[in-house]
């Protein structure tokens, strides 16, 4: 019997090294085969110092804490210009000096960014190059069962946040980040780019599924070529975005919902609350829902700095107690959805930071938690046929993932097997 697991074992394994998935070992030695190809430096024949650009620093001053004069570090400032300007040296960046045996100066490396480095040479022919450093991507899979919230459950399962943040961007049309309960679930097929063992970014998501309400919300990759940034589909073919956003800002809670009797924190007085309120901090970036033109952007007493959009013949929105307007937003600038209009405030009557959202169909006011908004323009009849064969391919990938990590973790583990 524990033949026959090994065998399977060794076949999933196989597939998926074919596949390229959690192929961590593999990942990290290319890391390492490239940065001593790509840096060329030998560091047994050099010493190294690390260190940060500090406040008041300047190129010359560095360079001079290692013994080399203001007229060199001119010298070869001006002959790097071309490939990188110092004066874009920032206040906290790292960097490495590198020493020869008579603690001469040789190299001084310079991390510009988390992806790029440039590296000076103070030997032979001066100059500078930049340095880009290797990025590689990992195919993953996780699953997480909503108990606080998605950013801080996600946290809690030592995965990046920036995947809450993609996921975020996928359902904005289709679930209210806001209306998340206890006992939602996601599943999610992924790439996370990463260098030098830091994650950068979460590239395509693959396949996702979000158990929200008793209710399955599937999304899938899918390019078409056409639709520079419509890139999502549900199962049916269906556009991810929608005509408009679910919510207007990002992350907060629901401090007030939309009531015909509401008791006003302030004047205490029973009247109608026709809007929700999303509490936020101060200066929270708030969106557009939607394409349209501004029709105000003014101080309007107990609604403070207040925005009104109208987007097309039927729908209409409000944004009131901001704190300011984004630039350019007054009457008449045409606007785009996800744009940034204002800020998050506590003008006019208000007890403390929020935004007061509202809605009007057809010159009615309507709950924004209830509106449903149209899809935009489906997959084309035509390119049906390769959608689904993508779906496939992408049920495909989680499923050899999840096969994966059973066995690892599951079969290998007990029989002591391991192929590291």
């Amino acid at each position: 019997m524990n033949r026959f697991v090994l065998t399977l074992v060794l076949l999933l394994l196989t597939a998926c090294s074919n596949d390229n998935i959690l192929q961590e070992e593999d990942i990290q030695e290319s890391v390492n085969d490239e940065n001593v190809s790509v840096y060329g430096i030998d560091l047994d024949q050099f010493s190294v110092e690390e260190n940060t650009v500090r406040k008041g620093d300047f190129f010359s001053t560095i360079l001079d804490r290692y013994g080399v004069s203001q007229q060199t570090a001119y010298q070869l400032a001006e002959v790097s210009k071309e490939v990188f300007d110092i004066k874009n040296m920032q206040i906290g960046k790292p960097y490495h000096a590198y020493f020869d045996s008579t603690q001469t100066l040789v190299y001084l490396m310079y991390e510009a960014s988390d992806t790029k480095m440039v590296l000076f040479s103070l030997q032979g022919n001066m100059g500078a190059e930049i340095i880009e450093k290797p990025i590689t991507t990992e195919v993953k899979y996780q699953v997480v069962n909503l108990q606080n919230s998605l950013w801080a459950d996600i946290q809690a399962l030592g995965t990046t946040p920036l995947l809450a943040l993609k996921l975020s961007d996928i359902y904005a049309w289709t679930i209210d980040f806001f209306g998340l309960q206890k006992g939602d679930s996601f599943e999610v097929v992924y790439e996370e780019k990463f260098c030098e063992g830091k994650t950068l970014d979460i590239g395509n998501v693959f396949y996702a599924a979000f158990d929200h309400s008793g209710k399955t919300y599937y999304a899938f990759y899918y390019d078409d070529g056409e639709q520079d940034s419509n890139k999502y589909w549900n199962e049916n073919g269906e556009s991810m975005r929608k005509a408009f956003l679910k919510a207007p800002l990002n992350f907060s809670r629901i401090s007030s919902g939309f009531s015909y009797a509401r008791k006003h924190p302030i004047t205490k007085v029973v009247k109608a609350h026709t809007g929700v309120d999303y509490a936020a901090r101060k200066g929270t970036p708030v969106m557009s829902i939607g394409d349209g033109v501004v029709t105000s952007a003014k101080y309007e007493g107990a609604g403070g700095n207040t925005i009104r959009i109208t987007h097309n013949s039927v729908y209409k929105t409000a944004y009131l107690h901001l704190s300011k307007y984004a630039s350019g937003i007054k009457a008449g600038a045409r606007v785009s959805q996800g744009q940034v209009i204002g800020y998050v405030g506590s003008t006019g009557s208000s007890t403390g930071p929020h935004l007061d959202f509202r809605v009007w169909k057809n010159g009615s006011p309507i709950n924004p938690l209830k509106m449903e908004s149209p899809p935009a323009t489906p997959i084309p009849a035509e390119k049906m046929a390769e959608f689904q064969a993508n779906v496939e391919r992408s049920y495909a990938k989680k499923d050899s993932i999840q096969i994966y990590a059973y066995y690892r973790e599951i079969v290998l583990a007990p029989l002591n097997i391991s192929f590291e």
